[in-house]
């Protein structure tokens, strides 16, 4: 089974289609965030490694379908406008977008789920598309850098099987998707506690003397 899995794999490595998949992949990923654009540009790092597919084309492609895909989001936003700006997870891009401003398209990039509800939500309230833009250049680009070089270190740890270097690479970008998560969730749990402390204070305060 596992031979087979590996012909296939090469195969697709090896087709001339293989960068314009990537790219439609990467640009899919925008909007319809259960499209597998990070497994293919780590698996074809992985291949790079080896000499089977250019790194730096498949770090470009990767860059500008997720630019494109970003891009289709914010319109979709724009067009939905109110309609999605209550649902739970367009509140939470919402609330760091105007925390953070533009910067939170780079942060919200590397976090599950949260990515198409920032750049939703970045159209929904009508964000200056230059500044949206200028961010959206870092972000995609970061996100191709850093999942291509994932993969071309996971390829090169295990030199000669693929199929292991594959598993490293995406063990490698879950362990590191956790750690921004946990990272995330301690971060709003000490915020909910400061935010408490105030009122139970006040509360307090307020008690009557016996």
């Amino acid at each position: 089974m596992s031979n087979a899995i590996l012909e296939f794999v090469h195969q697709v490595m090896s087709s001339p289609w293989l960068y314009a998949a990537l790219f439609a992949l990467a640009m899919l990923d925008g909007f319809f965030p259960i499209v597998p654009a990070e497994t293919s540009v780590i698996t074809a790092g992985v291949f790079a490694a080896s000499g089977e597919t250019n790194l730096a084309l498949v770090m470009l492609v990767a860059a500008a379908g997720a630019f494109a895909g970003d891009h289709i989001s914010y319109a979709i936003g724009y067009k939905s406008g109110g309609r999605l700006r209550e649902k739970k997870a367009f509140r939470w891009a919402r609330q760091a977008l105007a925390e953070r401003g533009g910067l939170v398209l780079v942060v919200a990039r590397y976090i599950p789920g949260g990515r198409t509800a920032t750049t939703i939500t970045m159209g929904a309230v009508r964000h200056p598309l230059r500044s949206f833009s200028f961010f959206d250049t870092i972000a995609a680009g970061s996100w191709a850098l850093y999942s291509g070089l994932i993969g071309y270190f996971g390829g090169m740890a295990v030199e000669g099987d693929p199929i292991k270097g594959l598993l490293l690479g995406l063990g490698i970008a879950v362990s590191i998707t956790a750690v921004v998560e946990l990272v995330r969730w301690v971060r709003k749990r000490r915020g909910s506690q400061s935010a408490r402390r105030p009122l139970t204070r006040v509360a307090q305060a307020a008690e009557p003397d016996s």
